[in-house]
């Protein structure tokens, strides 16, 4: 198999790339200079190397703590539930919340054998018993499993005496959080309601 030939079927691994995308990255790397993709091989692999996931919420950083569970500039008694790390810059952008987040790695899903457990749900438990938590943000994606998901993570947060919230409909049914603009995300989240059979207000 020549290097070319390689480049592409490794290229056409990564998720969403497809044989059309994987040529045409693979000739935009073919054509830049060598320094520049030198500056890409160690950019990977430094990316690999360097990132954790924080202990506390499970954002992706290089230290122990990310720089949102870091500051103390940001609300301490809110916490927005994301599926995956790479929701929080989406929230971020929209410029409206400004509190915590925990990451629970995924979502459930019996098709995929990915129960409660293979989830950081136990963990988010945790946070709010310790840390005088007063609303939970449910901010999973519109689909079936995303739905099914902040239903069962209300059912675990009953009783606790907090208000759990769920983002509203400005994200379409069935869509994916990462497919939402900023401004959509941004009236998703003020418009964000609370769960009937969770709300102790």
């Amino acid at each position: 198999m020549s290097a070319l030939t390689r480049l592409i079927q490794r290229l056409k691994e990564l998720p969403g790339i497809g044989e059309k995308s994987a040529q045409r990255i693979t000739r935009y790397i073919l054509r830049i200079k060598r320094e520049e993709a030198a500056e890409l091989s160690e950019a990977i692999l430094a990316a690999r190397d360097k990132t954790r996931t924080c202990e506390r919420c499970g954002n992706l950083t290089e230290d122990e703590l990310c720089e949102i569970c870091k500051d103390p500039s940001r609300v301490q008694t809110e916490i927005c539930v994301v599926e995956e790390a790479f929701d929080i810059p989406l929230i971020e952008r929209a410029g409206v919340y400004k509190g915590l987040y925990h990451v629970l790695g995924g979502v459930l899903s019996p098709m995929e054998d990915v129960s409660a457990d293979e989830l950081r749900i136990a963990e988010l438990v945790g946070r709010v018993k310790q840390k005088g938590t007063k609303e939970v943000i449910l901010a999973t994606s519109a689909t079936t499993e995303g739905e099914a998901t902040a239903i069962y993570v209300a059912g675990q947060l009953k009783g606790m005496g907090i208000r759990v919230s769920r983002i509203a409909r400005g994200i379409p049914a069935g869509a994916d959080l990462g497919l939402a603009d900023e401004v959509t995300i941004s009236r998703a989240l003020s418009g964000r309601k609370s769960m009937d059979s969770t709300d102790q207000e």
